[in-house]
């Protein structure tokens, strides 16, 4: 893995407007994009057609694309881009969910979602309703959920991306995967 300086300088000098800067991050960047994508496609359903490569591929162009490039440090680079791959498949999932007229969605078990012991299935795209919901409630616990599980961040990475404490984070990741687990029993 690549130095956090040297990401930190490339998102810096991409976010600055140097074009050539993208295409010196992406080779130190694309193993940790890869295992993101194998984390998120780990929960979805057996038979889905969105592969981890093209997961990555599809959220780095929503990533070049992005307007508001002002990555503060390798973490927060990896933060958006978790965003982005989250997006990518909840997308995703939409569209399959309508091509099959609501019937069989990407389903993740409940436990591994949000770290509960229930075997309930969980729908991506309820969960990501969810999300929302919980952003318009309490946006910084919102942001938590995604940035561990759909990021797969650690504490200590979530607290920095996020400029509060890893109490904080804990206090918070605690409550929101509570008040999900009600949210998500409710349907």
């Amino acid at each position: 893995m690549p130095p956090p300086k040297d990401v930190t300088q490339l998102l810096v000098d991409w976010s600055g407007g140097n074009k050539d800067a993208m295409d010196q991050l992406l080779p130190l960047v694309y193993d940790e994009l890869r295992r993101l994508a194998n984390h998120y496609l780990a929960h979805e359903r057996p038979d889905h057609t969105l592969q981890p490569t093209a997961l990555v591929h599809e959220a780095y162009l929503r990533l070049v694309e992005t307007r508001n490039r002002d990555f503060r440090s390798r973490a927060y680079f990896f933060g958006v881009a978790s965003q982005l791959m989250r997006r990518v498949l909840v997308d995703h999932a939409r569209k399959h969910k309508a091509a099959i007229r609501g019937g069989g969605g990407a389903k993740l078990s409940l436990d591994e979602a949000i770290g509960l012991p229930d075997k309930q299935d969980l729908d991506l795209v309820k969960l990501d309703d969810a999300l929302n919901t919980l952003a318009a409630i309490d946006p910084r616990q919102s942001r938590i959920v995604e940035l561990k599980f759909f990021g797969g961040l650690s504490v200590e990475e979530t607290a920095e991306i996020l400029g509060v404490s890893v109490a904080t984070i804990k206090r918070d990741w605690s409550w929101a995967r509570t008040w999900l687990y009600r949210e998500l029993r409710k349907t």
